[in-house]
């Protein structure tokens, strides 16, 4: 397993979104997020152990995605070191009765750094990139009881429902899972 130290600082962090090359040269850190994310228990859908290869081959497919324009990816950044600290998936390709919306994906934040609102950060910037695309439904689902669906809430998503036996917690055992959705309004 290729570990990654991450340095947290108590600055914000200010999201952004990854050019295609970016998000291509971001592999390894995007990779060790998404490790650390399943390490800890996040059912986003790897069990764990999770390989750093099995990871880099996800990380090279969201890249190709958005050198392809069917994604958008957001990263934040610690200010003191420039380290990746967590991520969000704008994913723009839908069927073609469609075109007004799009899905929030893997939603991600390193466990160090966390509980210092970088996820309600790049959900709101993930909305804005998705109001900037066009896009005015957005869709997304979770762990039915996590911090992530309490976060979803208090931005506003509505809740839809729950899916009993959804997925697979990374260590085995089924999880629910909770739909939301959010009308963006217009830029």
């Amino acid at each position: 397993m290729h570990n990654v130290e991450v340095i947290v600082t108590n600055r914000p962090v200010t999201p952004r979104i990854l050019s295609p090359h970016e998000a291509k040269e971001q592999i390894e850190a995007l990779s060790a997020i998404l490790i650390d994310c399943v390490e800890g228990g996040a059912s986003v859908g790897f069990m764990s152990p999770l390989a750093r290869e099995r990871a880099i081959t996800f990380w090279e497919g969201v890249a190709e995605g958005v050198a392809a324009g069917e994604r958008i990816l957001l990263v934040a950044e610690d200010p003191s070191t420039g380290q990746i600290v967590g991520t969000v998936q704008v994913v723009l390709k839908q069927p073609d009765n469609q075109p007004h919306r799009a899905d929030i994906a893997k939603m991600q934040v390193h466990r160090r750094a966390r509980r210092r609102g970088i996820g309600a950060t790049l959900m709101l910037a993930a909305e804005e990139a998705a109001r900037g695309a066009g896009k005015s439904v957005l869709v997304l689902d979770t762990v039915t009881g996590s911090d992530a669906e309490r976060l979803y809430t208090r931005l506003g998503w509505q809740r839809v429902g729950v899916i009993p036996n959804y997925a697979h917690w990374p260590t085995g055992g089924f999880c629910d899972t909770t739909v939301f959705y959010k009308q963006l309004a217009s830029a």
